[in-house]
């Protein structure tokens, strides 16, 4: 049986207050890329080589330090410069959500460095064709239905290729995503053992959806699944998108579904890592999962 828990009570959320967040900027982000058509998207491209390499090169690596600190930067970089990796770290694949790179994704994945885990953030938006699935100004997702499909792929590549990695732990891989990233990371259905993984994170989805490709889980594997979503979030008051991922979640019992549901500012929310409890709940989460 799953468990589905709603919390009435929550910390305050904790401040990010740092000017590197203030002035994030990436190109990888719906003000900054120029989309594609979607007239000019075609899916038998989405496999492309060229295509696929591109948001594993540009992923935002994010590495604990020895001494307390994190190591910031791409997976390009760390082609010239990886000297300083020392042993295996549990890795964290992150998905963003339908707007890119933000100053929210720097957030998260920084987060997830400071308590001890290696993070690979693929902008999907590296791609040179890709067209746009949503506007933000408007809480307005599905405007590009096959999106998903390019989203699956890139996180597979990116799991297989971070396995290559001689710094990762392979035994300790988790697929975490926000929204959009959410949809992947629940959707995402590994074809083999190579491309399976350890966990799943869902922030900001709830699993239900008109698209059957974008509904329920795939956790061939019975992974270990935390799902995490606020009641009254704007982006899913319609009727097909209401709910929540304990409709569908497996019986591994480890599993959880969270839904904030008590009228506070958080309950009608979309992103959620920024509170203290979430954070809370979520690196117990990632404790209890690691081998």
């Amino acid at each position: 049986m799953y468990r589905y828990i709603i919390f009435s009570i929550f910390l305050s959320a904790a401040a990010y207050s740092s000017s590197y967040y203030n002035n994030f900027y990436s190109d990888f982000h719906n003000s900054t890329k120029v989309f594609t058509d979607k007239a000019d998207m075609h899916e038998k491209s989405f496999r492309v080589k060229e295509e696929v390499n591109l948001p594993w090169i540009n992923a935002l690596v994010r590495i604990p330090l020895s001494n307390g600190d994190i190591y910031r930067g791409s997976m390009d970089d760390l082609k010239e410069n990886k000297g300083f990796l020392k042993g295996k770290f549990k890795t964290i694949i992150y998905m963003h959500g339908c707007a890119g790179h933000w100053a929210g994704t720097a957030k998260r994945i920084d987060f997830y460095a400071k308590n001890g885990y290696a993070v690979i953030a693929p902008p999907s938006m590296a791609r040179k064709k890709y067209a746009q699935s949503c506007d933000t100004s408007i809480q307005r997702g599905g405007l590009y239905r096959s999106v998903l499909k390019i989203r699956q792929i890139d996180a597979e590549n990116t799991i297989l290729r971070a396995k290559e990695l001689d710094w990762t732990d392979n035994s300790n891989i988790f697929l975490v995503g926000l929204s959009e990233g959410g949809i992947t990371a629940a959707t995402y259905y590994p074809k083999n053992i190579e491309s399976s993984i350890n966990g799943r994170i869902i922030e900001g989805w709830t699993c239900n959806a008109g698209w059957d490709e974008y509904k329920g889980l795939n956790t061939p594997y019975n992974e270990p699944v935390l799902s995490l979503v606020a009641k009254y979030d704007p982006w899913f008051q319609l009727d097909v998108l209401k709910g929540h991922c304990g409709q569908f979640i497996n019986k591994n019992p480890l599993s959880k579904s969270i839904v904030i549901d008590d009228g506070t500012q958080l309950s009608k929310g979309h992103g959620l890592m920024h509170n203290n409890k979430i954070q809370e709940v979520t690196l117990e989460f990632l404790k209890n999962i690691s081998k």
